[in-house]
């Protein structure tokens, strides 16, 4: 029979003050840009401007015939840089080895392509390795390309995803660890490599179905939201807290983190602009904007911008971001 280790676990701290909001930038990690060179120079770079994170991301493939359309693409594509992914783990485990402080994150991976006693194993030596920097984004994923090629049943994704999260964290945690579930199982066993953070990294979910809302107030330390109006988002982060105090949970122990995905332009655009997209006091005053409504980091993405045309292009960007935003050099 399935449990929930979460139901005997403290929920994480929740501050008596809510402090900056955390400025992180996404690793150069796909197309031409991922490399060994500039992963060095953009991780190294992030950390002395004094960025608080640098994140990953997860793309298996580049379909040519996508069943499931891309939602950020006009045509449904996926835009090319896709063809050539760097893997999220090994890039997070490389980054933590050349950088000291900075959190390394990941935006997010996607559960079904994984087992999650395996990924907890991985995502805990990352956290130990690193000296407890990890942040961890979770989906369900949306391309059954994707899940056909990794060898993961698109149906019934849902419960396959809580039956994920109570195995990884209970690998995480458990004393003994043990599960007995439908899709996942792991005999009376002791899995002693336990993450530094406890009772373990914060945990943020992709979410926008009411289902996979309710199961990231059940199971999850935030909200990792991407690709929709700020306005809107704050509607929903709203709607999220609300969830939290009807399940009994203190509504503040609920993260709001945003992937901005930049679209970033010479000219400013009108009013009736996109989130994210104009040019760069456009971008920065957007990114003050989720503060306003509560976010706890908003994690900025410009590989598939202008600035990601190079890695100097980007590089720039990155020093121009930190001036604007004035942030600490470490």
């Amino acid at each position: 029979m399935s449990t929930n280790p979460t139901s005997t676990l403290p929920m994480t701290p929740v501050p008596a003050e809510p402090g900056p909001m955390r400025i992180s930038i996404v690793a150069p990690q796909v197309g031409a840009l991922g490399s060994a060179e500039h992963l060095f120079r953009v991780g190294r770079l992030a950390e002395d401007l004094g960025f608080d994170g640098i994140w990953v991301l997860d793309r298996l493939l580049a379909p040519l015939a996508p069943r499931e359309p891309y939602p950020a693409s006009a045509d449904g594509t996926l835009p090319a840089q896709f063809r050539r992914v760097i893997d999220p783990i090994v890039t997070l485990g490389f980054l933590s080895s050349i950088t000291r402080a900075i959190s390394l994150g990941t935006s997010v991976l996607a559960m079904p392509w994984y087992n999650p006693v395996v990924l907890a194993r991985q995502l805990a030596s990352l956290d130990v390795l690193s000296g407890g920097r990890l942040r961890v984004g979770l989906g369900g994923g949306w391309s059954s390309d994707e899940h056909l090629a990794a060898g993961a049943p698109f149906d019934e994704r849902g419960a396959r995803c809580d039956e994920f999260l109570e195995t990884m964290i209970a690998a995480w945690t458990g004393d003994v660890v043990e599960y007995d579930g439908r899709f996942h199982q792991v005999p009376p066993s002791h899995v002693d490599l336990k993450p530094m953070q406890r009772p373990h990294p914060p945990l943020y979910l992709a979410a926008y179905a009411p289902p996979a809302m309710r199961r990231l107030v059940r199971y999850a330390d935030g909200w990792n939201a991407a690709g929709i109006p700020i306005p809107l988002m704050a509607q929903i982060f709203a709607g999220l807290r609300e969830m939290a105090v009807a399940a009994g949970r203190d509504p503040r122990s609920l993260e709001l983190v945003v992937r901005a995905n930049l679209d970033v332009c010479a000219e400013a655009f009108g009013d009736d602009r996109p989130s994210f997209v104009g040019s760069i006091q456009q971008i920065v005053d957007d990114i003050r904007s989720c503060s306003e409504i509560g976010a706890s980091e908003v994690i900025v993405d410009a590989q598939f911008s202008t600035p990601g045309a190079s890695i100097d292009a980007y590089a720039g960007f990155i020093e121009d971001l930190a001036a604007q935003l004035t942030l600490v050099p470490a």
